[in-house]
């Protein structure tokens, strides 16, 4: 298999994700526990300097902006314009984020800036985390702390993984490699990336959130509504091949069907706050 093109990888996520902004929006009810869980780990206060990493349209960092006021700023971050700009289109009142097109492993900022870097559900989406690790500790203060949360090992998220069960039982094996979104969730994997990349006073703790669907169409959408370089890449598939694909999700989720006739999917994340070293 070739290896991964990250400029390619970077343009098909970025698109996806414009694509998909209004309704990643939309789809905040479900992540709500999650975003919560975050944002109490990064213990928050008035006057902070906060950058969030990956932002989309700033759900994380609208949120973050109420807690540091009076005094504090949040910056929001991401590679997909459209995403800054659902952002800036939703949010409004004094205290809210300030916006900025940025690339997460080159962020062209000032060093020792923030006192909170945050990545909800972010770090598996960079090709080269390595990059994006150093740029987070070169813009922290040291003592600062970065705050991350990432999706739980494999089998414990059926809320993509039946989705991408779907997309493997229904399509060819990818011609380029791309790493697995539930890598960091597999144990030790995401303290040992932080260690290596130079932070310590590493903090784990798991969240398990539940969501329901009334069929399995309600989970197609919200699924595409939250990948967005799945949706890119299943908006040029051809009507067949798609056809497949949403009924080998259909059997995957069968595994979930509730009482009520819908389906109810218990999915694990892990969220980690990690210091920048004085």
């Amino acid at each position: 298999m070739a290896q991964m093109d990250t400029q390619r990888y970077k343009a098909q996520e970025r698109a996806g994700f414009n694509r998909i902004a209004a309704d990643y929006a939309d789809g905040a009810p479900l992540r709500a526990q999650l975003a919560n869980a975050l944002l109490d780990a990064a213990g928050l206060a008035p006057g902070q300097q906060v950058l969030d990493l990956a932002s989309g349209p700033a759900l994380l960092a609208t949120a973050a902006a109420q807690r540091v006021a009076p005094g504090g700023l949040v910056l929001a971050t991401d590679i997909a314009e459209s995403m800054m700009a659902e952002g800036r289109r939703r949010t409004a009142g004094s205290a809210r984020p300030a916006f900025a097109v940025a690339d997460a492993e080159q962020l062209g900022l000032a060093g020792g800036r923030f006192d909170r870097v945050l990545a909800g559900l972010a770090l598996f989406l960079f090709p080269q985390p390595d990059k994006a690790l150093d740029e987070v500790r070169r813009v922290l203060r040291p003592g600062g702390r970065f705050v991350l949360s990432v999706w739980g090992a494999r089998d414990r998220v059926p809320l993509i993984g039946c989705a991408l069960d779907g997309i493997a039982r229904g399509l060819p094996p990818p011609k380029v490699a791309r790493p697995s979104v539930c890598r960091y969730g597999e144990p030790g994997a995401l303290e040992a990336t932080l260690s290596q990349a130079g932070f310590d006073d590493i903090r784990l703790q798991p969240c398990e959130f539940a969501c329901r669907f009334d069929d399995a169409d309600a989970y197609w959408q919200a699924f595409l509504g939250l990948a967005g370089g799945a949706a890119e890449a299943l908006s040029r598939v051809p009507a067949e091949g798609l056809a497949k694909v949403r009924a080998a999700t259909a059997d995957a989720l069968e595994a979930y069907r509730d009482a009520d006739g819908g389906y109810r999917l218990s999915t694990l994340t892990l969220i980690a706050s990690a210091r920048c070293p004085a």
